[in-house]
Protein backbone atom coordinates (compact mmCIF):
# COMPACT_ATOMS: atom_id res chain seq x y z
CA UNK A 1 0.00 0.00 0.00
CA UNK A 2 1.15 3.92 -0.74
CA UNK A 3 2.34 5.58 2.35
CA UNK A 4 3.91 8.65 3.96
CA UNK A 5 7.47 7.83 4.23
CA UNK A 6 8.08 11.60 5.12
CA UNK A 7 11.07 12.55 3.28
CA UNK A 8 13.56 15.67 2.12
CA UNK A 9 16.40 15.25 -0.55
CA UNK A 10 19.19 18.54 -0.05
CA UNK A 11 20.57 19.28 -3.57
CA UNK A 12 22.95 22.03 -5.06
CA UNK A 13 23.57 23.36 -7.63
CA UNK A 14 27.21 22.22 -8.25
CA UNK A 15 29.84 20.68 -5.50
CA UNK A 16 31.27 22.74 -2.79
CA UNK A 17 28.16 25.14 -2.39
CA UNK A 18 27.52 23.58 1.04
CA UNK A 19 25.41 20.90 0.97
CA UNK A 20 27.02 18.31 3.46
CA UNK A 21 26.64 21.35 5.90
CA UNK A 22 22.98 21.86 5.08
CA UNK A 23 21.98 18.48 5.01
CA UNK A 24 24.07 17.19 8.40
CA UNK A 25 23.01 20.95 9.95
CA UNK A 26 19.35 19.46 9.22
CA UNK A 27 19.56 16.25 10.74
CA UNK A 28 20.98 17.82 13.50
CA UNK A 29 18.11 20.09 14.10
CA UNK A 30 15.62 17.43 13.39
CA UNK A 31 17.61 14.82 16.49
CA UNK A 32 17.18 18.02 18.26
CA UNK A 33 13.55 17.75 18.23
CA UNK A 34 13.38 14.29 19.14
CA UNK A 35 12.46 13.00 15.20
CA UNK A 36 13.92 10.29 14.36
CA UNK A 37 15.99 10.93 11.28
CA UNK A 38 17.30 8.13 8.44
CA UNK A 39 20.07 9.79 7.00
CA UNK A 40 20.83 8.74 2.80
CA UNK A 41 23.35 9.34 0.85
CA UNK A 42 23.30 10.08 -3.42
CA UNK A 43 26.06 7.98 -5.20
CA UNK A 44 29.40 6.60 -4.12
CA UNK A 45 30.38 8.21 -1.06
CA UNK A 46 31.56 6.76 2.42
CA UNK A 47 32.82 10.47 4.31
CA UNK A 48 29.36 12.33 3.92
CA UNK A 49 27.67 9.67 5.28
CA UNK A 50 30.32 9.50 8.51
CA UNK A 51 28.58 12.56 9.49
CA UNK A 52 25.23 12.01 8.53
CA UNK A 53 25.63 8.90 11.28
CA UNK A 54 26.89 11.44 13.88
CA UNK A 55 24.41 13.59 13.47
CA UNK A 56 21.28 11.51 13.51
CA UNK A 57 22.97 8.16 15.38
CA UNK A 58 22.11 5.97 12.83
CA UNK A 59 23.58 4.71 10.33
CA UNK A 60 23.52 6.43 6.86
CA UNK A 61 23.33 4.54 3.41
CA UNK A 62 24.12 4.67 -0.02
CA UNK A 63 21.23 4.98 -2.62
CA UNK A 64 23.46 4.29 -6.47
CA UNK A 65 21.48 4.53 -9.90
CA UNK A 66 23.68 3.70 -11.52
CA UNK A 67 25.41 0.31 -9.33
CA UNK A 68 21.85 -1.02 -8.23
CA UNK A 69 18.97 -1.27 -10.43
CA UNK A 70 15.98 1.02 -10.05
CA UNK A 71 13.49 -1.43 -8.06
CA UNK A 72 17.25 -2.29 -5.35
CA UNK A 73 17.38 1.50 -4.78
CA UNK A 74 13.48 1.68 -3.72
CA UNK A 75 14.00 -1.89 -1.98
CA UNK A 76 17.29 -0.08 0.38
CA UNK A 77 15.38 3.01 0.77
CA UNK A 78 12.10 1.18 2.28
CA UNK A 79 14.27 -0.97 4.08
CA UNK A 80 16.14 2.07 5.65
CA UNK A 81 13.72 3.80 6.38
CA UNK A 82 11.99 1.83 9.19
CA UNK A 83 11.44 3.18 12.59
CA UNK A 84 12.15 6.75 11.22
CA UNK A 85 9.89 9.45 11.30
CA UNK A 86 11.43 11.21 8.38
CA UNK A 87 14.01 10.55 5.54
CA UNK A 88 16.94 13.32 4.71
CA UNK A 89 18.59 12.68 1.51
CA UNK A 90 21.83 14.42 0.49
CA UNK A 91 22.86 14.26 -2.81
CA UNK A 92 25.83 14.53 -4.86
CA UNK A 93 27.74 17.06 -7.21
CA UNK A 94 25.18 19.54 -8.77
CA UNK A 95 21.46 18.63 -9.16
CA UNK A 96 21.20 17.60 -13.06
CA UNK A 97 25.10 16.11 -13.29
CA UNK A 98 25.37 12.62 -14.34
CA UNK A 99 26.68 10.72 -16.78
CA UNK A 100 25.56 12.24 -19.82
CA UNK A 101 24.81 15.89 -20.80
CA UNK A 102 21.51 15.26 -22.24
CA UNK A 103 20.00 12.68 -19.73
CA UNK A 104 19.87 12.79 -15.77
CA UNK A 105 21.13 9.03 -15.64
CA UNK A 106 23.02 8.51 -12.64
CA UNK A 107 22.48 11.94 -10.78
CA UNK A 108 20.54 13.40 -8.07
CA UNK A 109 17.31 14.40 -9.85
CA UNK A 110 17.44 10.69 -10.85
CA UNK A 111 16.92 9.79 -7.65
CA UNK A 112 14.62 12.31 -6.35
CA UNK A 113 12.28 11.58 -9.30
CA UNK A 114 12.49 7.63 -8.15
CA UNK A 115 11.79 8.59 -4.78
CA UNK A 116 9.53 11.00 -5.74
CA UNK A 117 11.33 13.07 -3.30
CA UNK A 118 10.91 17.19 -2.65
CA UNK A 119 13.89 18.94 -3.14
CA UNK A 120 15.41 21.57 -0.88
CA UNK A 121 17.71 23.63 -3.31
CA UNK A 122 21.24 24.68 -1.39
CA UNK A 123 22.41 28.22 -3.13
CA UNK A 124 25.65 29.48 -2.19
CA UNK A 125 24.74 32.92 -1.69
CA UNK A 126 28.06 34.51 -0.85
CA UNK A 127 28.53 37.92 -3.14
CA UNK A 128 25.44 37.69 -4.57
CA UNK A 129 21.97 39.80 -4.33
CA UNK A 130 19.04 39.65 -6.63
CA UNK A 131 20.99 37.25 -8.90
CA UNK A 132 20.17 34.42 -6.75
CA UNK A 133 16.49 34.27 -7.59
CA UNK A 134 17.80 33.59 -11.52
CA UNK A 135 19.86 31.01 -10.16
CA UNK A 136 16.98 29.48 -8.17
CA UNK A 137 14.13 30.01 -11.04
CA UNK A 138 16.27 27.66 -13.95
CA UNK A 139 17.08 24.79 -11.70
CA UNK A 140 13.64 25.05 -10.19
CA UNK A 141 12.33 24.62 -13.63
CA UNK A 142 15.11 23.00 -15.93
CA UNK A 143 13.23 19.32 -15.34
CA UNK A 144 9.05 19.85 -15.12
CA UNK A 145 9.05 16.26 -13.50
CA UNK A 146 11.29 17.33 -10.53
CA UNK A 147 9.81 18.71 -7.38
CA UNK A 148 12.10 21.62 -6.24
CA UNK A 149 9.84 22.33 -2.93
CA UNK A 150 12.22 25.17 -1.06
CA UNK A 151 15.43 26.96 -1.17
CA UNK A 152 18.12 26.48 1.64
CA UNK A 153 20.52 30.38 1.08
CA UNK A 154 24.26 29.40 2.58
CA UNK A 155 26.76 31.74 3.47
CA UNK A 156 24.86 34.91 3.81
CA UNK A 157 26.59 37.82 5.22
CA UNK A 158 24.55 39.48 7.60
CA UNK A 159 20.35 39.82 8.13
CA UNK A 160 19.52 42.64 5.77
CA UNK A 161 21.27 40.03 3.56
CA UNK A 162 19.07 37.26 4.20
CA UNK A 163 16.31 39.50 4.16
CA UNK A 164 17.42 41.04 0.31
CA UNK A 165 18.00 37.12 -1.21
CA UNK A 166 14.31 36.11 0.51
CA UNK A 167 12.45 38.62 -1.22
CA UNK A 168 13.73 38.29 -4.52
CA UNK A 169 13.72 34.55 -4.19
CA UNK A 170 9.97 34.41 -3.05
CA UNK A 171 9.24 37.03 -5.68
CA UNK A 172 10.47 35.71 -8.98
CA UNK A 173 10.48 32.24 -8.22
CA UNK A 174 7.47 31.86 -5.66
CA UNK A 175 9.58 29.33 -3.79
CA UNK A 176 9.80 29.30 0.11
CA UNK A 177 13.80 30.31 1.59
CA UNK A 178 13.18 27.36 4.69
CA UNK A 179 16.69 27.75 5.54
CA UNK A 180 19.23 30.77 6.07
CA UNK A 181 23.08 29.42 7.14
CA UNK A 182 25.20 32.41 7.95
CA UNK A 183 28.84 32.85 7.06
CA UNK A 184 31.05 31.05 9.49
CA UNK A 185 34.27 29.92 9.31
CA UNK A 186 34.16 27.21 12.25
CA UNK A 187 31.57 25.34 10.66
CA UNK A 188 33.63 24.22 8.13
CA UNK A 189 34.70 20.72 7.56
CA UNK A 190 38.56 19.71 7.50
CA UNK A 191 39.46 18.74 3.81
CA UNK A 192 42.57 16.91 2.29
CA UNK A 193 43.50 15.36 -0.58
CA UNK A 194 40.46 12.83 -0.80
CA UNK A 195 37.96 15.51 0.08
CA UNK A 196 36.62 15.86 3.61
CA UNK A 197 37.92 14.24 6.47
CA UNK A 198 35.77 11.32 7.82
CA UNK A 199 33.98 12.02 10.72
CA UNK A 200 35.61 8.93 13.14
CA UNK A 201 39.17 10.26 11.95
CA UNK A 202 39.19 13.92 13.08
CA UNK A 203 39.08 14.57 17.02
CA UNK A 204 37.26 17.91 16.15
CA UNK A 205 34.73 16.29 14.47
CA UNK A 206 32.29 15.93 17.81
CA UNK A 207 32.67 19.89 18.29
CA UNK A 208 32.22 20.53 14.96
CA UNK A 209 28.59 18.64 15.78
CA UNK A 210 28.24 20.02 19.06
CA UNK A 211 28.56 23.77 17.72
CA UNK A 212 26.00 22.46 14.57
CA UNK A 213 23.66 21.20 16.93
CA UNK A 214 23.64 24.62 18.55
CA UNK A 215 23.32 26.64 15.57
CA UNK A 216 21.07 24.46 13.17
CA UNK A 217 18.15 25.29 14.72
CA UNK A 218 17.83 28.73 14.25
CA UNK A 219 18.96 28.08 11.05
CA UNK A 220 15.70 26.32 9.79
CA UNK A 221 11.79 26.96 8.85
CA UNK A 222 11.50 23.10 10.46
CA UNK A 223 8.04 23.34 10.47
CA UNK A 224 8.04 24.21 6.68
CA UNK A 225 10.40 21.47 6.10
CA UNK A 226 8.31 19.10 7.81
CA UNK A 227 5.29 19.95 5.68
CA UNK A 228 6.97 19.78 2.39
CA UNK A 229 8.71 15.73 3.49
CA UNK A 230 5.32 15.08 5.09
CA UNK A 231 3.13 16.27 1.90
CA UNK A 232 5.90 14.33 -0.50
CA UNK A 233 3.13 11.77 -2.82
CA UNK A 234 2.21 8.74 -1.64
CA UNK A 235 5.44 6.48 -2.32
CA UNK A 236 5.06 2.46 -2.04
CA UNK A 237 6.36 0.47 0.70
CA UNK A 238 5.27 -2.90 -1.00
CA UNK A 239 9.23 -2.54 -2.41
CA UNK A 240 9.66 -6.73 -3.08
CA UNK A 241 12.10 -8.12 -0.91
CA UNK A 242 15.22 -8.68 -2.80
CA UNK A 243 15.51 -12.12 -4.47
CA UNK A 244 18.15 -13.97 -2.41
CA UNK A 245 18.67 -17.94 -1.90
CA UNK A 246 18.51 -18.98 1.31
CA UNK A 247 20.85 -18.44 4.06
CA UNK A 248 23.70 -20.03 5.13
CA UNK A 249 24.08 -20.64 8.68
CA UNK A 250 27.80 -20.94 10.08
CA UNK A 251 29.04 -18.44 7.88
CA UNK A 252 31.59 -16.28 10.61
CA UNK A 253 33.34 -13.31 9.13
CA UNK A 254 36.01 -10.96 10.79
CA UNK A 255 36.06 -7.76 9.32
CA UNK A 256 38.62 -4.99 9.92
CA UNK A 257 36.92 -1.57 11.02
CA UNK A 258 38.83 1.27 13.38
CA UNK A 259 40.13 4.61 11.86
CA UNK A 260 42.31 2.84 9.33
CA UNK A 261 39.36 0.74 7.33
CA UNK A 262 36.15 2.43 7.77
CA UNK A 263 34.51 2.36 4.12
CA UNK A 264 31.74 -0.18 4.26
CA UNK A 265 28.17 0.37 2.64
CA UNK A 266 25.89 -0.68 5.43
CA UNK A 267 23.80 -2.33 3.33
CA UNK A 268 26.63 -4.74 2.10
CA UNK A 269 27.05 -5.52 5.55
CA UNK A 270 23.50 -6.21 6.31
CA UNK A 271 23.19 -8.38 3.26
CA UNK A 272 25.77 -10.37 4.19
CA UNK A 273 24.26 -11.16 7.43
CA UNK A 274 20.66 -11.63 5.37
CA UNK A 275 22.50 -14.67 4.13
CA UNK A 276 23.40 -16.25 6.80
CA UNK A 277 27.02 -14.78 7.91
CA UNK A 278 27.97 -13.41 11.64
CA UNK A 279 30.07 -10.51 11.45
CA UNK A 280 32.52 -9.90 14.16
CA UNK A 281 35.08 -6.41 13.45
CA UNK A 282 38.56 -6.12 14.88
CA UNK A 283 40.74 -3.69 14.47
CA UNK A 284 44.18 -3.56 12.77
CA UNK A 285 45.29 -1.03 14.84
CA UNK A 286 44.94 -2.42 18.40
CA UNK A 287 44.00 -6.03 18.10
CA UNK A 288 46.76 -8.28 18.28
CA UNK A 289 45.09 -11.28 16.96
CA UNK A 290 42.09 -12.31 14.56
CA UNK A 291 38.63 -13.57 16.09
CA UNK A 292 38.49 -16.99 17.05
CA UNK A 293 36.35 -19.58 14.94
CA UNK A 294 36.17 -17.88 11.41
CA UNK A 295 35.80 -18.47 7.96
CA UNK A 296 36.57 -15.32 6.11
CA UNK A 297 38.48 -11.93 5.99
CA UNK A 298 36.62 -8.53 4.69
CA UNK A 299 38.87 -5.67 4.14
CA UNK A 300 36.79 -2.17 3.80
CA UNK A 301 38.63 1.04 2.11
CA UNK A 302 39.67 3.94 4.09
CA UNK A 303 42.83 6.00 4.53
CA UNK A 304 45.73 3.37 6.05
CA UNK A 305 48.23 6.23 4.55
CA UNK A 306 46.97 7.69 7.88
CA UNK A 307 47.98 5.15 10.10
CA UNK A 308 51.00 3.65 8.26
CA UNK A 309 53.44 3.80 10.91
CA UNK A 310 50.50 2.36 14.00
CA UNK A 311 49.71 -0.26 11.26
CA UNK A 312 53.06 -0.97 10.61
CA UNK A 313 54.08 -1.34 13.99
CA UNK A 314 51.13 -4.07 14.55
CA UNK A 315 52.97 -6.91 14.10
CA UNK A 316 51.32 -9.72 15.91
CA UNK A 317 48.32 -9.04 13.73
CA UNK A 318 50.11 -8.69 10.63
CA UNK A 319 51.78 -11.81 11.06
CA UNK A 320 48.12 -13.59 12.03
CA UNK A 321 46.46 -12.17 9.19
CA UNK A 322 49.08 -13.54 6.33
CA UNK A 323 48.77 -16.91 7.93
CA UNK A 324 45.39 -16.45 7.84
CA UNK A 325 45.63 -15.95 4.14
CA UNK A 326 48.44 -18.56 3.43
CA UNK A 327 46.04 -20.90 4.88
CA UNK A 328 43.42 -20.21 2.11
CA UNK A 329 40.64 -18.17 4.31
CA UNK A 330 38.50 -16.84 2.19
CA UNK A 331 39.29 -12.95 1.56
CA UNK A 332 37.79 -9.78 0.03
CA UNK A 333 40.24 -6.31 0.18
CA UNK A 334 39.11 -3.53 -1.63
CA UNK A 335 40.94 -0.31 -2.29
CA UNK A 336 42.71 0.09 1.19
CA UNK A 337 42.21 -3.33 2.57
CA UNK A 338 44.14 -4.01 -0.54
CA UNK A 339 46.76 -1.19 0.70
CA UNK A 340 46.95 -2.99 4.07
CA UNK A 341 47.81 -6.67 2.53
CA UNK A 342 50.39 -5.22 0.67
CA UNK A 343 53.82 -5.52 1.10
CA UNK A 344 54.82 -2.28 2.25
CA UNK A 345 53.23 1.15 1.69
CA UNK A 346 55.09 4.05 0.73
CA UNK A 347 53.67 7.20 1.96
CA UNK A 348 54.00 10.72 0.39
CA UNK A 349 56.91 11.86 2.27
CA UNK A 350 58.94 8.48 0.69
CA UNK A 351 58.66 6.86 4.09
CA UNK A 352 58.18 3.19 3.52
CA UNK A 353 56.12 1.20 6.12
CA UNK A 354 55.49 -2.93 6.52
CA UNK A 355 52.16 -4.35 5.93
CA UNK A 356 50.82 -7.51 5.67
CA UNK A 357 52.99 -9.05 3.12
CA UNK A 358 50.06 -10.80 1.46
CA UNK A 359 50.35 -9.62 -1.87
CA UNK A 360 53.61 -8.74 -3.52
CA UNK A 361 55.63 -5.35 -4.13
CA UNK A 362 54.14 -2.19 -2.42
CA UNK A 363 51.77 0.21 -2.93
CA UNK A 364 53.02 3.98 -3.23
CA UNK A 365 50.53 7.08 -2.29
CA UNK A 366 50.40 9.96 -5.44
CA UNK A 367 49.89 13.43 -5.91
CA UNK A 368 47.25 12.93 -8.12
CA UNK A 369 43.86 10.94 -8.46
CA UNK A 370 44.58 7.30 -10.10
CA UNK A 371 41.45 5.90 -11.03
CA UNK A 372 38.04 7.87 -10.25
CA UNK A 373 34.94 6.94 -11.07
CA UNK A 374 32.38 4.34 -11.77
CA UNK A 375 33.88 0.93 -13.53
CA UNK A 376 32.34 -2.47 -14.82
CA UNK A 377 34.78 -5.37 -13.96
CA UNK A 378 34.73 -8.78 -15.36
CA UNK A 379 36.51 -11.39 -13.64
CA UNK A 380 39.22 -13.20 -15.17
CA UNK A 381 39.03 -16.21 -13.37
CA UNK A 382 37.26 -17.84 -10.63
CA UNK A 383 37.43 -16.09 -7.46
CA UNK A 384 36.21 -16.29 -4.26
CA UNK A 385 33.32 -13.57 -5.32
CA UNK A 386 32.45 -14.71 -8.65
CA UNK A 387 33.21 -16.91 -11.57
CA UNK A 388 35.24 -16.37 -14.86
CA UNK A 389 33.12 -13.92 -17.43
CA UNK A 390 30.81 -12.57 -14.22
CA UNK A 391 30.46 -8.67 -14.39
CA UNK A 392 29.62 -6.10 -12.17
CA UNK A 393 29.47 -2.40 -11.36
CA UNK A 394 31.89 -0.93 -8.96
CA UNK A 395 33.76 2.34 -8.19
CA UNK A 396 37.39 3.74 -7.39
CA UNK A 397 38.72 6.62 -6.14
CA UNK A 398 42.16 6.51 -4.70
CA UNK A 399 45.55 8.39 -4.60
CA UNK A 400 47.23 5.16 -4.34
CA UNK A 401 49.05 2.54 -7.01
CA UNK A 402 50.11 -0.87 -6.94
CA UNK A 403 50.90 -3.05 -9.84
CA UNK A 404 50.14 -7.28 -9.31
CA UNK A 405 51.88 -9.77 -11.77
CA UNK A 406 49.37 -9.97 -15.16
CA UNK A 407 48.70 -13.73 -14.63
CA UNK A 408 47.22 -12.98 -11.57
CA UNK A 409 45.17 -10.39 -11.93
CA UNK A 410 41.47 -9.96 -10.89
CA UNK A 411 39.65 -8.27 -13.02
CA UNK A 412 39.41 -6.88 -16.82
CA UNK A 413 38.02 -3.28 -15.55
CA UNK A 414 36.08 -0.74 -17.99
CA UNK A 415 35.46 2.79 -16.72
CA UNK A 416 31.96 4.26 -17.20
CA UNK A 417 32.80 6.48 -19.76
CA UNK A 418 36.34 4.94 -21.01
CA UNK A 419 37.23 3.89 -23.29
CA UNK A 420 39.55 0.71 -23.74
CA UNK A 421 40.22 -2.27 -21.05
CA UNK A 422 42.74 -2.37 -18.37
CA UNK A 423 43.77 -4.99 -15.83
CA UNK A 424 42.93 -3.97 -12.22
CA UNK A 425 43.38 -6.51 -8.78
CA UNK A 426 44.93 -9.72 -8.14
CA UNK A 427 43.44 -13.12 -7.37
CA UNK A 428 45.37 -15.86 -6.26
CA UNK A 429 43.66 -18.73 -4.08
CA UNK A 430 40.76 -17.59 -1.82
CA UNK A 431 41.92 -14.35 -1.96
CA UNK A 432 40.69 -11.45 -3.94
CA UNK A 433 41.72 -7.85 -3.57
CA UNK A 434 41.10 -4.73 -5.85
CA UNK A 435 41.17 -1.06 -5.81
CA UNK A 436 37.73 -1.23 -7.04
CA UNK A 437 34.95 -1.10 -4.51
CA UNK A 438 31.44 -2.92 -4.72
CA UNK A 439 28.18 -2.42 -3.64
CA UNK A 440 26.72 -6.01 -2.80
CA UNK A 441 22.98 -5.24 -3.49
CA UNK A 442 24.18 -4.82 -7.03
CA UNK A 443 26.09 -7.80 -7.44
CA UNK A 444 24.02 -9.97 -4.61
CA UNK A 445 25.39 -13.95 -6.02
CA UNK A 446 28.51 -12.44 -5.36
CA UNK A 447 28.01 -11.43 -1.72
CA UNK A 448 26.26 -15.25 -1.42
CA UNK A 449 29.25 -16.91 -3.32
CA UNK A 450 31.36 -15.25 -0.80
CA UNK A 451 29.73 -16.47 2.37
CA UNK A 452 29.61 -19.98 1.11
CA UNK A 453 32.70 -20.13 0.80
CA UNK A 454 33.42 -18.57 4.21
CA UNK A 455 30.97 -21.46 5.60
CA UNK A 456 32.21 -24.03 3.72
CA UNK A 457 36.46 -23.09 5.38
CA UNK A 458 34.94 -22.86 8.76
CA UNK A 459 33.34 -25.83 8.63
CA UNK A 460 36.29 -27.96 7.08
CA UNK A 461 37.81 -26.22 10.26
CA UNK A 462 35.69 -26.89 12.69
CA UNK A 463 34.96 -30.64 11.47
CA UNK A 464 31.73 -30.23 11.51
CA UNK A 465 29.00 -31.11 8.47
CA UNK A 466 27.28 -28.33 6.99
CA UNK A 467 24.53 -28.41 4.18
CA UNK A 468 25.22 -25.58 1.31
CA UNK A 469 22.36 -26.06 -1.61
CA UNK A 470 21.80 -29.31 -2.22
CA UNK A 471 25.29 -30.43 -1.68
CA UNK A 472 26.56 -31.87 2.21
CA UNK A 473 30.11 -31.15 2.69
CA UNK A 474 32.66 -32.59 5.48
CA UNK A 475 36.23 -30.87 5.51
CA UNK A 476 35.80 -29.92 1.39
CA UNK A 477 39.39 -29.10 -0.07
CA UNK A 478 40.39 -25.58 -1.10
CA UNK A 479 39.27 -26.12 -4.79
CA UNK A 480 35.81 -27.65 -3.73
CA UNK A 481 35.72 -23.94 -1.78
CA UNK A 482 36.94 -22.30 -4.93
CA UNK A 483 33.96 -24.26 -6.97
CA UNK A 484 31.58 -23.39 -4.28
Amino acid sequence: MPGLLPRILVAGPASGVGKTTAAVGLMAALRARKIAVQAFKTGPDYIDPSYHTLATGRPSRNLDTWMLPQETVHQLFVRGMRNAEIGVIEGVMGLFDGFSPISDEGSTSELAKLLAAPVLLVVNAASQARSVAALVQGFSRFDPDLRVEGVILNKVASPSHAELLEQAVVHYTGLPVVGKIPRDESLQVPERHLGLVPAWEDPAAGGFLDRLSEKAPGWFDLEAILRLAREALPFSEEAPSPSLPGATPGARIAYARDAALQFYYEDNLDLLRDLGAELVPFSLLTDERLPGEIGGLYFGGGFPEAFAEPLSRNEPLRRAIRQAIADEIPTYAECGGLMVLAGALKTRDGRLYEMCGVLPGIVEMTDRLQHFGYTTVTCRADTVLARKGDSARGHEFHYSRWEGPAELTAYDAVKRKGKGTRLEGFTRGNLLASYVHLHFSGCPDWARRFVEATTLFRTSRLGLAQTVGETRVVQPGIGEILRG
